[in-house]
């Protein structure tokens, strides 16, 4: 009797193609039936609802046909259960590591941070306290005085060099605010002064923002083949295999990265503003390329900068090339992540292939035939499957 693409639960039921059947009495099931991983994810009949259950590396898959006399059998129905529980365990110690990390980085923070901020206090009270002094001003006259002087300092006006000092809101600098609103940078050294310039943002920021993201997914993906794929193929050719592959020219990227766009532009700001040092430009890039945009260093605010505007625009390249290349660089570990099977230790959606990496020919050639012995299929179809080629959910549901 024919078992070709099927699988054994115990000694309960044996589901098949297009046929449910209780195993022969005297039949023990077989070693592929019991350890070898379900067939490939383009079997699909109709009728059928194809279920894919993992946790960790184990597959389940069965189906349900409505001309089946037996429904699925109990024990993959306990199977499933536990799957579904292990997913949400996983999921819940995802979340409680999340909790206890935020509340490791505030006991650092505090204990770090706390201390200067009690010496600064410190300090501009004994300086209140002294100019007071030497003064025929109020307390109370002086500190309307330092309100004022604050808030406007918010929006980017300083009492020290107003008279002298350029525009925030000339053309370069204005789209220097655009670019940070846009890529989600959003310094906070210079922000809208009136409710028009505030609702604007709000507009300007709901397409900014999705668009920016969109350029960027594009641009990475037409980078994916000649600095991704073209490499790691390279290495495969030389006679590594993909896993080793992989994680060299992942590697060897992530030097290049910190290289050209931390270490080199750290001391071009060290450079041009003059009161940072190279550490400080190191913290700058990566606090730009992240995202986070903290405000505390904003690149073209010093008084009196030569070539302020070009400036600005240098910068504002330098962040976009920048977010492409960390796009660019979650990508490519994400790749090999899925050789390694950690998205599938982890339970998370592989890394798929645009549209044009799949018009591609493949890097490396297989070297087993195209046309396989019809004998041969029912045994390679159970053989057991590497982490890194393992289907996809989305492959699942596309067929």
């Amino acid at each position: 009797m024919s078992r070709s693409r099927s699988r054994s639960f115990g000694s309960d039921c044996l589901i098949g193609r297009n046929k449910c059947q209780r195993p022969e009495p005297n039949e023990a099931p077989t070693y592929e039936a019991k350890h070898h991983p379900p067939p490939s994810p383009d079997y699909h009949d109709t009728g059928e609802q194809i279920r894919r259950c993992r946790i960790f590396n184990f597959d389940l898959r069965f189906t349900e046909a409505t001309s089946c006399p037996t429904r699925v059998c109990s024990a993959s129905e306990k199977v499933l259960a536990a799957c579904a529980l292990g997913s949400w365990l996983l999921l819940t110690g995802f979340v409680l590591f999340y909790v206890i990390y935020l509340l490791f980085g505030a006991l650092v923070f505090s204990s770090i941070e706390r201390p200067v901020e009690d010496k600064l206090r410190r300090d501009m009270e004994a300086l209140k306290r002294d100019f007071l002094n030497q003064s025929c001003l109020s307390a109370a006259s002086l500190e309307r005085f330092l309100l004022q002087v604050l808030t406007a300092n918010k929006y980017g006006v300083s009492v020290l060099r107003n008279a002298s000092a350029t525009s925030n809101w000339d053309l370069a600098s204005s789209m220097f605010f655009a670019n940070t609103l846009v890529t989600t940078v959003g310094y906070g050294h210079t922000s809208p002064l009136s409710d028009t310039g505030k609702a604007f943002s709000i507009l300007y920021a709901l397409i900014g923002v999705p668009f920016t993201m969109l350029v960027l997914t594009a641009c990475v993906q037409r980078l994916m083949y000649p600095l991704v794929l073209a490499p790691v193929g390279l290495l495969q050719r030389s006679g590594m295999e993909p896993r080793p592959a992989f994680a060299v020219h992942f590697l060897l990227l992530l030097v290049l990265v910190v290289l050209c766009f931390f270490v080199a532009p750290a001391a071009v700001f060290s450079v041009v503003e003059g009161s940072w040092s190279f550490f400080d430009g190191v913290y700058f890039s990566f606090i730009s390329l992240c995202t986070i945009g903290l405000g505390d260093f904003v690149p073209g605010t010093q008084p009196e900068q030569k070539y302020r505007q070009l400036y600005q625009v240098s910068v504002m390249v330098y962040l976009f090339v920048g977010l492409m290349m960390m796009y660019l660089l979650l990508r490519t570990f994400h790749k090999m992540a899925d050789q390694h099977g950690l998205t599938t230790f982890l339970q998370l959606p592989r890394c798929e292939e645009s549209d044009q990496d799949e018009d591609r020919e493949p890097i490396v050639e297989n070297k087993r035939e195209d046309q396989a012995p019809p004998y041969l299929t029912d045994k390679a179809a159970s053989q057991p499957l590497e982490p890194g080629s393992q289907p996809s959910y989305n492959s699942i549901n596309k067929g």
